[in-house]
């Protein structure tokens, strides 16, 4: 069975943007994959991208696990967070974009939704780079098919210029 990725709409900001959405989200794909690589005008040295699904941005159950340059490590638990990765800050040299990945498995199912993610945060010389691990479940009572997903920032501040979010469908075919 052959596997496909299919984009389904790219977006690069040409200037600062408060929160990203991706709307009609079409019904044809097996899975989604959404990828992002970000920057914010935050202070600090990162933050994190927040998830909202089909206009809610509650009844997100998240874990995530994380560790800093090999020196600090841990893990977290919130039943009001929907992390899914982080962006760099303004303190972070110029060049610097996050990458993350959100994976979205049987989307268009009526049952309760589970995600995860995996970023990664360089910092300006590049010796205390932050990544993690996120897993994240969406069970908002009323089950329902994802049609869209917005992002922001979890800092009041927008996504900054050349921030890049893609998303795809995935078809197992």
């Amino acid at each position: 069975m052959a596997i496909t990725y299919e984009l389904i709409e790219a977006k690069t900001l040409s200037s600062a943007t408060a929160s990203i959405a991706f709307t009609s989200i079409p019904q044809t794909y097996n899975d989604l994959l959404l990828k992002v690589s970000a920057r914010a005008n935050v202070s600090g040295g990162w933050t994190n991208v927040m998830l909202g699904v089909n206009g809610s941005t509650s009844n997100i159950t998240w874990l995530g696990f994380y560790g800093y340059s090999n020196t600090q490590k841990g893990s977290n638990t919130n039943t009001s967070s929907r992390v899914i990765g982080n962006a760099n800050a303004n303190s972070s040299t110029s060049s610097l974009f996050s990458n993350n990945e959100l994976y979205i498995p049987n989307y268009t199912s009526t049952t309760a939704k589970s995600f995860t993610s995996d970023s990664i945060v360089a910092s300006n010389d590049s010796t205390n780079p932050v990544s993690s691990l996120d897993a994240l479940l969406w069970n908002p009572g009323t089950q329902a098919a994802i049609t869209s997903l917005t992002l922001t920032n979890s800092a009041p501040g927008d996504f900054v210029q050349y921030s890049t979010f893609y998303l795809y469908g995935i078809k197992n075919s």
